[in-house]
């Protein structure tokens, strides 16, 4: 589809003056704009959810969460990816995320590198792709070269792929095998897609990495129970965790959590009085998840 026929290039009718606004006009016009999003991400839940279910399956399995993109999609991939090893406690190598032009790209536009197909298909290359990994490409208009170029090698080598855009009929949504698509209409300025189409492929990829962590067994109940602990707040968010769960006093936390080495089985511990060994065996053998771990050794009580 010809760039000037895509919705997000469209000009919307509702902004059409918005350059003789007063600033608090203009911020009301934007915040307006900007209450379409959530309501256009929920019509495409369950193509997330799907994406979700499969990304769970890829990780259980040994496979990787990669998402790709140019400009601002791209850049939203690797927030998102940088987030979840300090949130969730993963290794920094199980959810990637990769930008036209490199690390480079984040700071300073590199516009030509998403022109690149080549490019994308060398990336995931250069990654190790497997048909283990789930690959997501990031894009507004659903036609970028360079991501397109990494999903149909993906997909190639047997790869699940999604991708999250905000255009209809794309051709980004014909390769994926989870085509997510929100439709947010034009922009408040006109092709500036790092407005609500950005704030949509955010909420998108929050919901995926977050749903994928929780059904993981990263997050008991809803707190960060593998909350990696690498500064004071967060030393002190993974204590109040342990005491928020157990009840325990703010000494036998921090005890705990020196004796275990970390909340999950601090938690454990405090909660079923097991040793250290046993701790570690049952949420080893029930893959991390403590309220699973915390059923079986229940059951072996009785």
């Amino acid at each position: 589809m010809e760039l000037g026929k895509l919705l997000t290039e469209q000009r919307n009718p509702n902004t059409l003056t918005i350059d003789e606004m007063s600033s608090l006009d203009l911020v009301t016009t934007i915040n307006r704009e900007d209450a379409r999003v959530a309501a256009a991400v929920e019509s495409a839940l369950y193509e997330i959810a799907a994406l979700v279910d499969a990304t769970v399956m890829a990780l259980t399995n040994g496979g990787r969460l990669i998402y790709v993109g140019a400009g601002t999609s791209g850049r939203l991939g690797v927030l998102d990816a940088s987030e979840c090893p300090p949130t969730f406690g993963i290794d920094p190598r199980l959810v990637v995320g990769v930008i036209a032009g490199g690390d480079h790209a984040l700071r300073h536009a590199v516009e030509g590198a998403e022109d690149d197909a080549q490019q994308g298909e060398a990336d995931m290359r250069a990654l190790g792709l497997s048909a283990d990994d789930v690959v997501v490409g990031i894009a507004a208009s659903g036609r970028t070269p360079y991501t397109l170029g990494a999903m149909r090698y993906a997909r190639s080598i047997g790869s699940k792929v999604g991708c999250i855009i905000n255009n209809p009929g794309a051709e980004m949504a014909k390769v994926a095998h989870f085509p997510i698509v929100v439709l947010c209409g034009p922009e408040v300025v006109t092709g500036s897609t790092r407005m609500k189409a950005g704030t949509a492929q955010k909420m998108v990829l929050n919901m995926i990495s977050t749903a994928t962590m929780v059904r993981l067994g990263k997050v008991y109940e809803n707190l960060m129970i593998d909350v990696a602990i690498n500064n004071q707040k967060l030393r002190t968010r993974a204590l109040n965790i342990i005491c928020e769960i157990t009840g325990a006093n703010a000494a036998t936390a921090e005890s705990a959590l020196e004796m275990h080495g970390s909340v999950k089985a601090a938690v454990f511990a405090l909660l079923t009085g097991a040793d250290h060994a046993t701790t570690q065996t049952l949420l080893a053998e029930h893959d991390g998840h403590l309220k699973r771990a915390l059923q079986a050794f229940a059951a072996m009580q009785r």
